[in-house]
């Protein structure tokens, strides 16, 4: 169990570290001046979202609504 967990440790570490290197070449790149941006999440199973282009919400909520399917998906077959 405990190798388990320090993959997952691993896995995510190596997530963060990824995301922190693309917002830092995407700083420092501004090759677009005009960005469009969407933010989202869960609060409980309620998903949520900003962004400054209506498309991208759109999209950001469809987005999280395949993800929400999949998520109660996977509890039900756990708990089977």
């Amino acid at each position: 169990m405990a190798e388990i967990n320090l993959n997952l440790v691993g896995i995510g570490m190596l997530i963060v570290f990824i995301g922190f290197t693309i917002v830092f070449i995407g700083a420092l790149t501004q090759s677009q001046k005009d960005a469009k941006v969407a933010v989202g999440g869960f609060v409980g199973f309620i998903p949520f979202g900003f962004a400054n282009d209506k498309r991208m919400l759109w999209v950001l909520l469809a987005v999280m609504a395949v993800v929400l399917v999949f998520w109660a998906f996977a509890n039900l077959r756990v708990f089977r």
